[in-house]
């Protein structure tokens, strides 16, 4: 699990003490801005951002074992699992701005399943990390490969990113599709179609 915040911001002495929360390095922030952080309307932004902050990166404090919570199944099912239009919000890493959108999530169980609302946990646990889509998709993946061991497993996230239309190219229509195939969704054609067709099929 990833170091709490308070044992990056260490002292420049090394003594290991905190030097300053997330809200007073905000503030300090607005002001290089050029705004000044005790203006009304600003004087509680720090500690609202660090509230805000700590929530939309509390997937941290989360591991997979955490969030399934034992809620797998032993049942005799080997037909496609299908969870989709999964909402999320998650930031980009490179420039701390959110890219949001839906996940797809199958699997072909193996005299195993998992609790249907699990897999949006799952997605929301890695999505409240500082992400890029193409990690995200893939641990996602993963995760439910290792925990449940399904004959195979196929996500796919749609998402628009804010670093894309706020800054640089500046284009406001722009979508990231990214994917995630693995076992018999990788290696069977007519699975990886279903799929795809069932995804395609937003009324379904």
């Amino acid at each position: 699990m990833t170091k709490p915040i308070e044992e990056i911001l260490l002292h420049e002495n090394g003594t290991g003490v905190a030097n300053e929360s997330i809200a007073d390095l905000v503030r300090k922030m607005i002001a290089q801005l050029g705004e000044d952080p005790q203006r009304e309307g600003l004087r509680k932004t720090p500690e609202r951002f660090e509230e805000a902050i700590r929530f939309l990166t509390s997937g941290y404090q989360q591991d997979v074992d955490e969030v399934l919570n034992g809620a797998t199944f032993s049942v005799c099912y080997d037909e496609m699992v299908v969870v989709k239009d999964i909402e999320f919000f998650s930031l980009c890493e490179h420039h701390l701005l959110p890219f949001f959108g839906k996940a797809h999530i199958a699997y072909l169980p193996d005299k195993k399943v998992v609790g249907l609302s699990k897999i949006a946990r799952l997605v929301n646990m890695f999505a409240r990390r500082l992400q890029i889509q193409e990690r995200m998709t893939s641990q996602i993946a993963t995760a439910i490969e290792e925990k449940i061991a399904p004959q195979g497993v196929g996500v796919i996230i749609e998402a628009r990113h804010l670093c894309m239309q706020m800054r640089g190219v500046e284009k406001q229509h722009g979508k990231a599709v990214t994917s995630a195939m693995l076992g018999a969704f990788r290696h069977n054609k007519q699975t990886r179609d279903e799929f795809l067709s069932l995804v395609r099929n937003q009324d379904s």
